[in-house]
């Protein structure tokens, strides 16, 4: 068994949390929603970010606008409704419950480093 298959699914477990952190503070494109997570080390490509944003979108979670581009085309800026918004809070809650349970269940495993 890879570790990497494993590290890749547990990435992909948080991202839709992680994304929706990085558009709730400021309207977002994704290939900025992408250098954010990259920076991160929670690398994405955009064939896995535009299905998730498209997924958040019809479920009414973001929203996005269409702005004028002086490099090209007008871009699709994402921003995160109220519905959005609170489904983040809930989400928040869930990682830090489950943070501390891992922390908790692998204390020992940790405190000996």
């Amino acid at each position: 068994m890879k570790v990497e298959n494993t590290r890749a699914q547990m990435r992909k477990g948080i991202l839709e949390l992680c994304v929706l952190s990085i558009i709730s503070d400021e309207e977002a494109y994704p290939s900025d929603i992408i250098a954010k997570l990259k920076a991160s080390k929670l690398i994405v490509v955009e064939g896995t970010l535009y299905p998730l944003l498209s997924r958040l979108k019809n479920a009414k979670l973001l929203h996005y606008t269409w702005k004028e581009s002086k490099s090209g085309p007008p871009r699709k800026y994402y921003h995160i409704t109220e519905e959005g918004t609170a489904f983040l809070e809930e989400l928040l809650d869930t990682w830090k419950e489950l943070n501390h349970a891992v922390n908790q269940s692998t204390l020992k495993l940790t405190s000996n480093e």
